[in-house]
């Protein structure tokens, strides 16, 4: 850890608050930005910042966009410090594919759901108990589950992977539910065994209220991430008829913003983390973006508060580390990922 001493605005960093849900009492006005912008560029970082960030945090960053695209984005910028704006595992997978890179993250007690509802020891058993079957883990895990994963796989390419291996081999597929409910509809295999985990907020967006939604804006498009609980019934909206199905849109992060960019509807129901609505509107601020469910905020993601990202740059706070063994293999599981295309969007 490098303190910036003397060199940061006390008047600001005076301010800052830990509590029990992180790090507050810093606004992310005009003059907090100037002075994010000043410490990255003494400290030579560049800032990446997920999707799901508050406004004020993608707004002052170097790039925005999904986990994998960011972490990749982290191996090829020219500065040596990534500070990673999301949730721990994103910091992790930058530090897997950039290990000689210092990786920071605002707040390391942010983290996430979904990539704790599977661990190394509990992949491990449940890889003994279906010998020769080949694992396909969502990025959105640890680094030490992706060190026991033989593909990695984003929500955007997660049916092309599993299409690409051999249809005579078991697959395991962790650690989301839903997504794995969403391959095995579109890959139609019966093979393919899903690990029961789930994204909190992805899950509480349900069907009837998709549906409610839907009967109540009977000309908009729905855009629905795949994590989601209600995605099965997005799609039995559209096959029955109630719903046109060319509105109907299962789609990532970095789909939806495709999507938006093409889009000529007047009105997009989203169905994913509200955080995304901000670069929707950005992309295409002539459509009303409108979430599903407005109440669907990840508590972790909004850890990383003004003041949790100025106290990281002038601490050099939290620093991120994986084990050079398990970086290896986790790295080699993205890479299999990349090889077989689509390596771009990811969740």
């Amino acid at each position: 850890m490098t303190v910036l001493t003397g060199s940061f605005d006390a008047a600001l960093t005076d301010k800052i608050v830990d509590g029990p849900e992180g790090f507050s009492g810093v606004e992310g006005d005009a003059a907090w930005a100037a002075e994010v912008r000043r410490l990255l560029d003494l400290r030579g970082a560049t800032l990446l910042a997920h999707n799901y960030q508050l406004p004020a945090i993608q707004d002052v960053a170097d790039h925005v966009g999904d986990s994998l695209a960011l972490s990749r984005i982290a191996a090829e910028a020219p500065e040596d410090t990534i500070v990673f704006a999301g949730v721990h595992f994103m910091a992790e997978t930058a530090k897997i594919l950039s290990p000689d890179k210092t990786v920071l993250i605002p707040d390391q007690r942010a983290g996430c759901s979904l990539a704790d509802s599977i661990t190394a020891d509990e992949l491990r058993a449940w890889k003994a108990d279906h010998p020769g079957a080949v694992v396909v883990s969502y990025v959105n895990t640890t680094a030490a589950v992706k060190a026991e994963t033989d593909i990695c796989c984003t929500s955007s390419n997660a049916v092309e992977v599993v299409a690409s291996i051999p249809a005579d081999r078991d697959v395991l597929f962790c650690p989301d539910q839903f997504l794995g409910a969403h391959v095995r509809r579109m890959t139609g295999r019966t093979n393919l065994h899903v690990w029961a985990g789930e994204c909190h907020v992805h899950a509480g967006i349900n069907g009837e209220e998709l549906a409610a939604q839907a009967r109540s804006h009977p000309d908009a498009e729905l855009f629905v991430h795949p994590e989601c609980g209600c995605a099965t019934s997005a799609l039995y909206l559209a096959g029955e008829g109630a719903f046109p199905s060319d509105r109907v849109k299962i789609l990532s992060t970095g789909g939806m913003l495709d999507a938006a960019k093409a889009s000529r509807a007047t009105q997009v129901l989203v169905a994913t983390e509200v955080g995304m609505l901000h670069q929707l509107r950005r992309a295409a601020p002539g459509i009303d973006f409108q979430a599903v469910n407005d109440r669907a905020s990840c508590k972790y993601m909004k850890m990383i508060t003004p003041a949790a990202l100025l106290r990281c740059l002038v601490e050099g706070a939290d620093e991120v580390d994986v084990d050079r063994d398990v970086a290896a293999a986790a790295r080699r599981s993205v890479t299999r990922m990349i090889e077989i295309g689509q390596p771009g969007g990811g969740e």
